[in-house]
């Protein structure tokens, strides 16, 4: 185990080979360079007629780019800096050569050897540069297809939250506070189950949501291996007390994780925290461009509410009725910042980009979404698993917050002594089948 002054534990790397970081790099990596190829395969009619030559000629220029970006990785080569000239890369360029100076004997920084992390966001980053440097492709998605199905085969679920939902609101005045407290912690808990529906994951095969979320609940709570929610509650209870001008108006961010069913149940979530008076304001934070498979774009976010709201189903209807009515009028907000898409830990986040922990820091509770964020959160590293949350954070509280995670990735801290062990004798993959979760939480009242 860590102690306390001394050098933080080695990144995840492809370097040991048979671990998940090897396997990712080795397999999954290559087979979504495929389906983005596929995916410009399939979309060529589509470019012709909106662009004529040109967009075809875009096209292949995309393919042959990423075609060469899946044999770069594939014989580990390598990495390159960036050369599209967009906002961030620059920052990419320069976090590159600082990689470089952490390699052993002078190697050059390259897939199989570096950090996993790093490795696996410059993959997403360069599929983005293929698209850059190719306009008109530079604005196409090559993951859509995945997120629009992903919402649509988990229409029965969504249906049955949006139903929950607005039976809940329907009784909400005459709910006790131990009532609104229970139902709270349903929606959390639905909101983490929803991270389940990953594509990146199963890189790109359907992982769609379609029985009943409230109904499962029960049977899935002996997989929370760490159960914080009580203290989320308390703080956002605790954030109604009085400020220095009355009652304090309550803001909650969520940095979101995947589009699709996953991310209906975080605005369902936020629905209730606004409806239930626990907040007043509510901040999504997304991705500036399509990252990581299913992850939640400004174009993603816009068009799942606009698709709610036209839905054939009342409830459904009626809560994209009212999202779209918390947009408008301020309650909610969407913002996306370079830093999300950028390989940071988050303990960096002060440093490399103070305005967005400036603005973290405005917040009563942050939500942190999915894997990719607990990765970066505890910077991806091979922590001993019963290291203190606190700990793994190495100074990153701009606020309380509250990781709300399926395991997917093999690292996690927190867990009570023997309970690692326990599980790898249980289950051996427990850490990458995203069959566990934890509700994990950090705030400035916690023993440090």
């Amino acid at each position: 185990m860590e102690v306390e002054g001394t050098f933080p534990p080695l990144s995840l790397s492809a370097k040991f080979e048979g671990s998940f970081a090897y396997l990712t790099v080795r397999d999954r990596l290559p087979t979504i360079l495929t389906k983005v190829v596929d995916s410009l395969h399939r979309n060529k009619d589509s470019f012709f007629k909106e662009y004529g030559k040109e967009g075809i000629q875009a096209e292949k220029r995309a393919i042959s780019f990423l075609s060469k970006l899946r044999n770069e990785l594939q014989t580990d080569k390598p990495v390159l800096l960036l050369t599209d000239n967009a906002e961030d890369t620059e920052a990419w360029n320069e976090y590159m050569g600082r990689q470089q100076d952490l390699m052993e004997d002078g190697q050059p920084v390259s897939w199989f050897k570096s950090s996993w992390l790093y490795m696996e966001c410059y993959m997403y980053r360069r599929i983005q540069e293929a698209l850059n440097m190719n306009p008109p492709m530079n604005n196409f998605d090559g993951f859509k297809e995945g997120k629009t199905q992903s919402f649509f085969e988990s229409q029965q679920a969504i249906k049955c939250l949006c139903t929950y939902l607005q039976e809940l609101i329907t009784n909400m005045e005459n709910m006790t506070e131990m009532q609104l407290r229970e139902n709270f912690l349903k929606l959390l808990q639905v909101s983490l189950w929803g991270n389940k529906c990953d594509l990146s994951i199963s890189a790109g095969q359907d992982n769609s949501q379609r029985s009943s979320p409230i109904d499962s609940l029960p049977d899935l709570q002996r997989f929370i291996l760490v159960d914080d929610s009580n203290m989320v509650w308390s703080t956002l209870v605790a954030a109604q007390g009085s400020g220095s001008a009355g009652k304090k108006h309550a803001r909650v961010d969520i940095v979101l994780d995947n589009a699709g069913f996953e991310l209906v149940t975080d605005l369902v979530l936020a629905d209730f925290l606004v409806s239930a008076g626990l907040a007043k304001q509510i901040r999504f934070h997304g991705k500036s461009f399509p990252w990581f498979l299913s992850d939640v774009t400004k174009q993603d976010f816009e068009w799942t509410i606009m698709q709610t709201m036209a839905a054939n189903h009342k409830w459904m209807a009626a809560s994209g009725a009212q999202w779209k009515h918390f947009m408008k009028d301020g309650t909610w907000s969407y913002h996306d910042h370079p830093f999300w898409t950028m390989p940071h830990e988050f303990c960096d986040m002060a440093l490399d980009a103070a305005d967005l922990y400036s603005t973290l820091q405005g917040s009563d509770l942050i939500l942190f979404k999915g894997d990719l964020n607990y990765r970066k959160l505890t910077g991806d590293r091979k922590w001993e698993h019963t290291v203190l949350f606190d700990r793994a954070l190495r100074g990153f509280q701009p606020a309380p917050l509250c990781s709300l995670r399926t395991l997917k990735a093999d690292v996690q801290v927190g867990l009570q002594p023997g309970q690692a062990e326990k599980l790898n004798s249980q289950d051996p993959h427990w850490m990458t089948n995203a069959k566990y979760a934890v509700v994990q939480f950090s705030g400035p009242h916690r023993e440090r």
